[in-house]
């Protein structure tokens, strides 16, 4: 006896439009390329130029941030409970810890970074939430995290798999094993060997991102306006990735990831051509 394959559903007009923006958002342009314009300079050679004891001292400052914002978010955020603030409030929040990490350079670091990505990730989750995320299951905890590892791209040296998809595929068995641990252990599971691994596979892109950002806050003649200058893009650019993120995932929740990959590359390709 033959079985028939039922083909899913096409995406409404206003979906595709939806995941359109999504492609937007997370195939944009890069946080080098949003420094350089905010700075008026290339922001590549800056960030090559860093000596080794301030990138092992980003290194350690992000992998430090991200596990205290992962607690944070294993604690649930629960914006029902206080006043919900705008995507231009966070940005403001951000650009002002910023002014910090502008006046004192990498002293500023471990203080101004974890301020940086406690804000971030309160704006993360609000983006999630508006885009249908269940903020206390693990899983949109988790989400939440992964947003901080899309923005990080060295293409130059060709560190990390590149694109939407590959990011989260080279991250998908550490994000499953980490929400059966907290599903299970709750906050305590955040120490476990498989969690503390997806935070430092998170780091390992988020690194890149803060090395560029602390290259452009470092330049002469930057100081602590352009320090909060360079935050507020720093804000916007893991903004604009969590609101793609998030369309995708919702877009996933009411197709399924497997059309929704489908169309994702189908439109991005499309883009590409009429580029």
């Amino acid at each position: 006896m033959s079985s028939v394959e039922v083909m899913p559903a096409r995406l409404s007009r206003e979906e595709t439009e939806d995941l359109k923006r999504a492609i937007a958002c997370l195939e944009g342009s890069s946080f080098a390329q949003r420094l350089t314009d905010t700075i008026g300079r290339p922001i590549g050679a800056l960030t090559r130029g860093l000596p080794v004891t301030a990138k092992r001292a980003v290194a350690f400052a992000s992998e430090r941030a991200l596990s205290g914002a992962l607690g944070l978010a294993l604690r649930t955020i629960d914006l029902r409970r206080s006043a919900r603030f705008s995507r231009r409030t966070h940005k403001f929040a951000a650009a002002a810890s910023g002014a910090l990490g502008g006046a004192f350079g990498l002293a500023a670091l471990p203080v101004e970074l974890p301020l940086s990505t406690t804000i971030l990730l309160r704006s993360i989750a609000e983006i999630a939430r508006e885009e249908g995320e269940d903020l206390s299951s693990p899983q949109a905890a988790l989400a939440c995290m992964e947003v901080f590892a899309l923005g990080g791209d060295d293409s130059e040296e060709g560190m990390f798999e590149r694109g939407y998809f590959a990011v989260r595929a080279a991250l998908a068995k550490s994000v499953t094993d980490s929400a059966r641990f907290v599903a299970a252990g709750g906050v305590g599971a955040q120490t476990a060997p498989v969690v503390v691994r997806l935070v430092s596979q998170i780091a390992a892109r988020f690194g890149v991102v803060v090395s560029e950002k602390i290259a452009a806050q470092a330049a002469p003649v930057i100081g602590a306006i352009g320090g909060a200058a360079v935050n507020a893009a720093f804000a916007e650019h893991f903004q604009t990735l969590a609101r793609g993120h998030f369309i995708v995932r919702r877009l996933e929740r009411e197709h399924g990831p497997n059309l929704i990959a489908f169309e994702y590359q189908r439109l991005r390709g499309e883009a590409a051509g009429r580029a």
